[in-house]
């Protein structure tokens, strides 16, 4: 793949780096020369010096046959605006731009950009790390706006329906594992205890979901 990465700091050559090493061909932009020292010595993927917002800039990098672009400056207005050029203007089949600010997270949205913001998302992750519950995230959409849920049934729960224990609202069940085998849940199931359940819910519904499994906890 042709790939664009838009900004060359801690983010944006690590990315890089990646993709480089993956085998994909990959330009690099940033204003700032002395931002590409960022990138280990053995990279060998295009430097493009030069403002992002200029069109001659990003043609210079090769967006007009570019598979992909990564708009992770350190400026939310940058990466909106040329995360919505390379899509409007240059039909970039995949453009990703990073949210730098939580609170400026509503342009991106209003836009429909896809959009990584990684101060709300590791803000909530620490959060449910901290959390002893058992309940782990093995999966988070989006920017942790749905995520999926595993956790062991306690032996007190035993005999009880799924319906009992899971919230009525923002808490899905996807699957019960039981002695090794994984099956869809059914409405009425009984639970055991020891049974492995993964749940797709919102960050409410999680904290709803842990409340009901530390009921009746000595």
């Amino acid at each position: 793949m042709q790939i664009i990465v838009v900004g060359c700091g801690r983010l944006g050559s690590a990315l890089a780096y990646r993709l480089f090493r993956a085998g994909h061909s990959v330009a690099v932009i940033d204003s700032s020369p002395t931002s590409f020292n960022n990138l280990p010595p053995d990279f060998t993927g295009r430097l493009h010096e030069g403002d992002a917002l200029s069109q001659d800039v990003l043609v210079r990098a090769g967006i007009e046959n570019a598979d992909a672009l990564a708009a992770v400056t350190s400026s939310d207005a940058i990466n909106a605006v040329v995360a919505r050029v390379a899509r409007e203007v240059f039909h970039v089949p995949n453009v990703v731009a990073r949210n730098y600010d939580p609170r400026c997270r509503v342009l991106f949205e209003e836009l429909e950009l896809q959009v990584i913001s990684s101060t709300s998302w590791g803000a909530q992750r620490i959060e449910e790390m901290l959390y002893d519950s058992g309940v782990h995230t093995v999966f988070s959409a989006g920017n942790g706006e749905v995520e999926i849920y595993e956790f062991v049934i306690p032996e007190r729960w035993d005999g009880k329906t799924l319906e009992e224990l899971l919230p009525d609202e923002e808490c899905l069940p996807i699957s019960i594992t039981r002695a090794g085998r994984a099956m869809l849940p059914q409405s009425g199931l009984m639970i055991k205890g020891g049974d492995i359940i993964h749940v797709s819910a919102t960050f409410n519904g999680s904290n709803c979901l842990r409340q009901k499994l530390m009921e009746g906890r000595e």
